[in-house]
Order: C-alpha cells, then structure tokens, then sequence
C-alpha cells in the first residue's frame, strides 16, 4: 500500500470518527432537554427515528443540526445553557411562546453559526449579555419578556442584524438610542415599543435607509420629530404613539412615498397636519388622535384611494371637513370625536361598503344625517352626539345588520321615531335623549330584542308606554322621563329582570301604580311628577324608596305608615277599611308564630339546661336545627351542607370577624361562608349582646335584599347565641389586594380600570339609589373580590350601618370602623362617618391600582400614607409619571394620568369639594382607555398592517 493510500485512509477514518462522535453529541443535547424541560409536544421526538427528522429539527447535508424551532410547544422548565456545546453548527433558534424558567442563556452566544434567534414570550429574566459575538445574527426577536438590567446596547456591533425586536420589555432600566445606532444599515425591522427607550429620538435614524418598519411607541421619547426621518425612503411603518414627542409634525415626512401606517397619537404634537402627509400615495391608516394639532381638516385626504383608518380625536381641528371625503377610498374606521369641525356632514363616508365605526361626536356639525349613512350596512358603532345636527333619522338606519350602538344624543333631531326599530335586531345600546322627538312611541321597539340600554329621556314623545317594552329581558337601563307620556305604567316592565335603573319621572303618567312593579326592587326607579293616584304599594314603602315617587299629588299612603316627612296624603278610610281583613288576618297568623316560637323557645331552653354539664365543642352540623335561617335567595343547595363544610382544611381566609370557608357543594355550585363572630360561653348572654345581634341582623337583611352586580349576592344567613354566618356568592379570583399585591402575576391597565368602574358604580348604588342610604364604611382593596372575568363586587357589610337619618344632603352615622390607610381625615377624628368618607377611601383604591402599591408602605415615611406620597410627586408631570405603576404598559399611562386625577379629587381633605360616587362613575367612563373603541380599532389596524407589511418570523421571509 502506497503511503498515499495511508494517508487517504487514515484521513477517512479519522472524518468518520468525528462525525459518529458529532452525532452522538447531537443526539446527547435531546436527552439533556428531555430532562430540563416538560410538555407533551416532547413525545414527537421518538429516539427510534433518525435526530434530522425529528419534528422542529433541521439539518445540512453532513448530518450537522442547524435548526431548532420548538415554538409555540407550550414547554416549561430551563432551557439547556449550553446548547452550541452539543449542536455547533446551530443556525436557527425558534423558542418563543413557551415558559422557560431562568435567565437569557449565556452561552448562546458561542453559536458562532447562528442567524436566528427569536426567544419572543418566553418568560425571560434577567440581564442580557453581550451579544457582541453572533456576528452572523440576522434575527434577533426577545420582545415579551421581563428582561432587566441595561439594554444590550452592544447590538449596534451586530451589523448583519435585518430585524430587532424588543417589544414589551418594561423592566429595562431607562436607556437612550445611541446614535450609532445607525451602523445597522442592513436593518429592516426596528420595533422597540414600550422597553424603557427614553430622551430623543437620534437624527442619525435616518441614514438608516433599509428601513421599512420602525417602532418606538409607548416610551418616553422627548424633543421634536427628527426631519431626518423623510429620509427612510423604505419605511411602510412608522408609530410613535404614547411618547412625550413636542412641536410639530416635520413636512419632510412627505416623502415617505412607501408609507402605510402612520401613527403620533398620544403625544403633546402642535400646528397644522402638513400637505404632504395628505398626499402619501399608499397610506392606509393615519393616527394623530389626543394631540393638541389644529387647523382645518386635511383637505387631500379627501382625494386618497388608499386611506382606511382615520383617526383625528381629541385635537383642536376647525373648519368643515371635505363633503367629497370617503368618495375615493374604502374606509374601514372614522373617528373624529372631540374637536371643533363645523359644517354638514361629509355624505359619501360609506360608499367603500367597509365603513365599522362613524365617530364624529362632540363637534359642532349641523344640518341633517345623509341619507346615504342608513345605508352602512357594515357599521357597528354610529356615534353623533353632542352636535346642532337637526332633521329626522333615516328610517333604513335602525334595520343596518351589524350595528350596536346608536348614539344621536344631544342634537336638534326632530319627527317620530321610525317603526323600522323593530328590525334593529343587533342594537344593544341606543340613546336619543335631549332632542325634539315626537309622536308615538311604536309598539314595534319590542322587536330590538337585544337591546341593553335605551334612553329617550328629553324629549316630545307623548301616548301610552308600549307594553311591548318588558319583552326586552336583556334591557338594564330605560329612560324615559322628560316626555310626554300619558297613559298608565305597563305591568310588563315588571318583567324586566335584568333592569338596574328606570325612570319615567316628569311625564303624564296616570293610574295606579302596578303592585308586581315592586319585584324590580330593590333597583332604582324614578316616577316622580307625574299625575299617578291612589295608594303607594307596600313594597315600596318598605323599601324606604318613596322618595321616587315625589310630585305626584294623588298618590296617598295608608294612615297607618303616614308620617310628617312624608310628603304623601293619607289614603281615604275606604281604602284603610278595605285592608282592615289583610292586617286582622296577619295579626292572628303573626299572633299565631309568637306562641309557636315561645313554645320552641321553651323547649330549646329545657334542653340546654338538661345538657349544661356536658362538653361544650358541639359540631355545626349537630346544632343545625338551632339556627334562624333567613333566606335571600332561591337557594339550590341543603343547607345542612354549609355547616358540615365548615372544617379547617376549607378555610380560605381571615377576616376580622372570623374564619371564611370555601364550601363546594353536591350539586356542583361553590359559595363562601363568613363566620362573622362567635361569643359562645356557659354565662348568659348580656342584654347589650342580644342587642347587638339584632341590630345586625336588621342590617343584614337590608342588605340581603341588594341587588347589583358590583355587590357581592348573599344567598342567607344563620344566626344563634353561638354564632352568625353569611353564606354568599364565591369569588374565585380572590380580593383585589392579593390581585395587585400578591406577586403572581400582573393585572393590565383594561382590567384594572374595570374593576375601578364597577367598584365605583357598586358605591354609587348604595349611596344614591337606595333610601335610606348605605354608607359602607370599610372601602378597602380586601374588601374588593374579583370574579372569573375580573368583574368586582364589594364584599364584607359586617361593620357599614342603614343610615336612618333622613336630614340633609348627606346623612351621617357615629359608629367607628375603617381600616388605617384609607380612612377620610375627618373621620379619624370626629368618627363622623358620611358619604364623603366611603369617597375618599375609594380614592386611596384608585391609588393602591394606579401605583401598584399598598395604602402604607416604609418608602413612604414615618406616618406618611400613599395620599401625602402621591401629593409629593404630582407637582411636575414627570413626577406624576413617576408614581405609575411599572409593570403595567406605557402605552397606559395618559389614561393612567387622567385616573389619578380623579383619585386626586376624592383625596381632597376638605370632604365638600370631593365629588359624589356618580359623578366618580361618569370621570371614569371618560377615562376609559379603549374609549370609542380605540382599543379595537387600533387591534384592527395592527392585523392589517401586519398582513401588509409581514413582519418576518425566519430569515426565510426576509
């Protein structure tokens, strides 16, 4: 054998034995994951197959692994550190959508090969190192994280990158964009929204060409929009949304001729929309809204054929918006809410056929609706309130097949109300209040059967009040007082059980009030200054609700329950005389329970005697029959359940009145056991004990009969000389103060401004819609408990009192309660406890939610609370931007802001210049953060853009 030979041998053996040893490195890297990580998507890799056709691997034509892609596997656990260990030639790595434990895997960055690295959703920790050494990367996706520390700022030295992402990484510390961030010439993709990006936005941007996405949204940016950016001839993408940008929108971004979306809301942006903005040939969605921009409506826009989404409110704009607007250009959403445009409306917004959502409230439009918006047949939401426009609806408007709301409130609408509202099968919410609508009312409104809210209040509507209305079961809100209605009330309203308010006040009402209207109780109802007669029924006399029928002269009460506050005449001695049967028959059956219960009392007593000298640690279900039961709803459960479930390994929580339980019961249901106290002992019971107890279960049975979907449902309650329990519905999201507090996880500024309003519209119910009122008294994130959707009720009554005096705006009761931290500064001190103070407590809530921190905390100061913190800060806007919560979203923060004054006002420490839980209730529906739909709209706009632009999720795509 020539040494040739030798030498090719040696050499073939030796590739042979490296390549079998490469393999058995690769095949060693799967059992290191099988072991650090868990999922059922791991049982794709069966060791039986070769490792290249494993699913989510990829390999060359050597046998090398150069792709691994577990995305979206819903693995969980650590992802193995050193993977270019085992896998050299690595080129992709796909690992986004998973839950991987720990921190960014260092030596990655060994994976001298790699091009791709998405590690997007991830739950990533920590710092990121420096990536210096992947000089081969292209994709670089890590957004979604909870990364820490400082920004890799050693990005800049990757100079073949094409796409970064680093969205939504909110825990970096504060970092500005160098301005040798233009050495990534090759990038095309730039999206770093809301990662801490702070001070200007560099002009060096703009030598950055390639260009065609750039993010920087839901920062803090300041300073001026760089003019340089006209200079990115690429870009399809530019948002600079909830940023602090200032002055005005730069004319060279004219130029942008590939432009698609283009997104400033949000900003403190002045001057003019310039012209050639206007006049970009693709643009398709243009955002500016909450900016303080003025002049006159972009005029080119008119002419687009490409413009979709327009979104201009809350600006400062004048002057008449192009009657040719919407001719050229399929619109998909309109609004243009919250400025000062005149004239007539444009009438040819829908004839694209796409048109969802007219938004054109609070302007100052005039003239008549066009005839040509009855026929949007793709709009959801029409919105025209708050403007002079005059004439009547097209009759076509109600019968559009996918509209939901219709708002034509506050105008100078005229005529009757079509018929053609029966075939509104989709409207959930319509309100015509303040204008001049006349006529009938037709019968046929019992045909929009999802409706939810109706106001007509306001305005000229006259005859009877069509019976037809209490087939609206989904109907929770109907005003209609300030009309001219003149029949008799419909008995078929008593149907509607879902309904929270109703007003017919200040109308023509006749006849007797119907008797089954009081199943709506106790619900507001307002039928005040009408012509009704006759006797006000019990049920609302009990129900401390006569208030509500004030200004009606001929209704009387029964001699018997008159009284000088009143304001009611006595009923005539017919009336009394033909009730005279009823109460004899009620005193003998009331006579007749007395001696049943002395009886049952006697024997109790006898028993107990008989029983003293034995032990003392009876079971609640073996003293069951001992208990009054009271009842406030239908129950669907044994109440002999609920005391057998009351062992320690059910206790869920402490209160300060005892143990609560979670109680699950045979039929499938859950419910929560309060045990409000016990004072069980071989003495008697004092007389202040006995006392006690019935003033407490006089309020329970007040409360008992609440009705509201923000407070907590009590199913019954038990009370004995051992103990009293409450059982009432269960939360199975638990209190607000383990939501916020607690550490599992983090509640988004949606959600959280949900759970403020539904607190909020809870107090208000208590507070103005019952008579007498409930002052709660203990307002506090633990007594906030948090349904299966995050929906809140407020919980725990143990210590809020009836209040029973009847003078003055605000009555007010002296039993102390509360909880430090959220008391009212007058009520510390004077135990006076009114309205104001559930107010001010209900401020600090607001608080505890916009900050993320408890009422009291050390970094406070010795003796300081959460209210002298915030005062501290909110001085300066940058101090008030400071105090906001950070793990909630930046692109939250000026809804935040507008929700912090509001918790400011019911802080104040003069209680008189707090605003009532209403007028709460209505701040905070302006200071909803997806009011008008923007929340969707802007959803809708980010799916079509990214169809149009594709962002890339391979270096395939690229």
């Amino acid at each position: 054998m020539t040494i040739q030979k030798v030498i090719t041998l040696v050499f073939f053996l030796t590739l042979s034995s490296f390549c079998q040893g490469t393999i058995n490195d690769q095949s060693q890297f799967f059992v290191v994951m099988k072991k650090s990580l868990t999922g059922n998507s791991l049982s794709n890799w069966d060791s039986e197959k070769p490792l290249c056709q494993y699913k989510g691997v990829g390999c060359d034509n050597q046998g090398n692994i150069t792709k691994i892609d577990v995305s979206g596997w819903s693995l969980s656990g650590q992802f193995p550190n050193d993977v270019c260990t085992y896998l050299p030639r690595l080129q992709i790595v796909h690992l986004s959508h998973n839950n991987f434990q720990g921190g960014f895997p260092k030596s990655i960055t060994n994976c001298s090969f790699l091009e791709e690295l998405n590690m997007s959703a991830t739950s990533l920790t920590g710092q990121i190192p420096d990536l210096s050494p992947l000089q081969s990367l292209k994709l670089l996706d890590l957004s979604n994280n909870q990364l820490t520390g400082d920004f890799p700022l050693s990005i800049t030295n990757l100079t073949n990158l094409v796409l970064l992402n680093m969205n939504e990484n909110r825990h970096f510390n504060p970092w500005q964009l160098p301005q040798d961030i233009s050495r990534l010439t090759k990038l095309k993709w730039m999206i770093l929204t809301a990662c801490k990006l702070h001070g200007p936005i560099p002009v060096s941007i703009g030598n950055m060409t390639s260009l065609i996405d750039l993010e920087l949204s839901g920062n803090r940016l300041v300073g001026k929009i760089p003019r340089e950016l006209g200079q990115l001839k690429n870009l399809k993408l530019l948002e600079l949304y909830y940023n602090q940008l200032e002055g005005q929108i730069p004319e060279e971004l004219g130029n942008l001729t590939q432009l698609i979306d283009l997104d400033m809301s949000v900003n403190n942006l002045t001057g003019k929309v310039p012209e050639s903005i206007s006049r970009l040939p693709k643009l398709e969605v243009l955002q500016l809204y909450h900016n303080s921009l003025s002049g006159e409506f972009p005029a080119a826009l008119a002419n687009s054929t490409t413009l979709n989404i327009l979104s201009l409110y809350d600006n400062l704009f004048t002057g008449e918006v192009p009657q040719n607007f919407g001719l050229s250009s399929a619109l998909l959403a309109l609004d243009l809410s919250e400025n000062q445009f005149s004239g007539k409306l444009p009438p040819f917004l829908c004839n694209g056929g796409k048109l969802n959502y007219i938004l054109l409230l609070q302007n100052m439009f005039s003239g008549e609706l066009p005839e040509g918006y009855a026929k949007c047949e793709s709009v959801v939401r029409f919105r025209v309130n708050y403007n002079l426009l005059e004439g009547r609806i097209p009759e076509e408007l109600f019968t559009l097949p996918h509209v939901s709301i219709v708002d034509v409130s506050y105008n100078h609408f005229s005529g009757p109300i079509p018929k053609t509202i029966g075939s509104a099968k989709n409207l959930s919410e319509l309100f015509m209040q303040s204008n001049r609508f006349s006529g009938l009312l037709p019968f046929e409104i019992s045909g929009a059967i999802n409706l939810v809210k109706l106001d007509l209040s306001n305005n000229l509507l006259y005859g009877p009040i069509p019976s037809g209305i209490g087939d609206l079961k989904s109907l929770n809100l109907l005003l209609l007082q300030g009309n001219k209605f003149n029949s008799s009330i419909p008995e078929s309203l008593s149907s509607l059980k879902s309904l929270n308010y109703l007003d017919l006040s200040s109308n023509l009402l006749m006849g007797s009030i119907p008797e089954s209207l009081g199943e709506l109780l106790p619900n507001s109802m307002n039928l005040s200054n009408n012509l009704l007669s006759g006797p006000i029924p019990l049920l609302f006399i009990k129900g401390g609700v006569l208030e509500s029928f004030s200004g009606n002269p001929g209704l009387c009460v029964p001699a018997s329950l008159n009284s000088s506050d009143m304001n009611f005449q006595t009923c005539s001695h017919s009336y009394n005389h033909k009730k005279t049967y009823n109460i004899v028959w009620i005193i003998g059956a009331s006579v007749g329970i007395v001696i049943v219960g002395v009886i049952l009392f006697l024997k109790r007593w006898f028993g107990n005697k008989k029983t003293e000298t034995e032990h003392d640690d009876h079971s609640m279900s073996s003293s069951f029959f001992s208990y009054d039961v009271k009842s406030f709803h239908r129950l669907s459960f044994d109440q002999r359940e609920i005391f057998e479930a009351m062992v320690e390994k059910n206790i869920v929580g402490y209160g300060g009145s005892g143990a609560v339980y979670k109680i699950e019961l045979s039929n499938g249901g859950v419910v929560a056991a309060k045990k409000l106290w016990s004072h069980k002992h071989k003495h008697s019971v004092s007389d202040d004990q006995l006392v006690l107890d019935k003033e407490l279960k006089t309020e329970v049975e007040t409360l008992g009969n609440i009705r509201h979907k923000n407070i907590v449902k009590l199913y019954c309650y038990f009370s004995s000389l051992d103990c009293s329990l409450l059982v009432y519905e269960y939360m199975p999201n638990g209190n607000l103060w383990h939501a916020l507090h607690g550490g599992k996880f983090v509640l988004d500024w949606p959600i959280r401004h949900q759970i403020a309003l539904g607190v909020a519209q809870g107090l208000a119910y208590l507070h103005h819609d019952l008579m007498p009122p409930i002052i709660h008294r203990d307002i506090k994130s633990t007594n906030i408990l948090l349904d299966i959707d995050y929906q809140p009720k407020v919980a725990d009554f143990g210590i809020a009192k009836v209040l029973q005096a009847r003078g003055g705006k605000d009555s007010s009761t002296t039993v102390i309660a509360g909880t430090y931290g959220y008391l009212a500064p007058e009520y510390a001190y004077s135990s006076k406890a009114t309205t104001k103070c559930d107010v001010y407590s209900f401020g600090v809530v607001l608080m505890e939610l916009i900050t993320g921190k408890k009422p009291v905390e050390s970094e406070f100061g010795e003796n300081k609370n959460i209210v002298y913190w915030v005062s501290t800060k909110v001085e300066t806007k940058e101090g008030a931007f400071e105090v906001l919560d950070k793990n909630v979203s930046d692109s939250f923060k000026e809804d935040m802001i507008k929700v912090l004054r509001i918790a400011i006002r019911c802080t104040y420490s003069t209680p008189a210049l707090r605003p009532t839980m209403n007028e709460v209730v209505q701040l905070l529906i302006e200071a909803d953060p997806c009011k008008f739909n923007c929340c969707n709209m802007s959803n809708k706009k980010k799916s079509d853009t990214e169809q149009v632009i594709n962002k890339p999720k391979s270096i395939y795509d690229l």
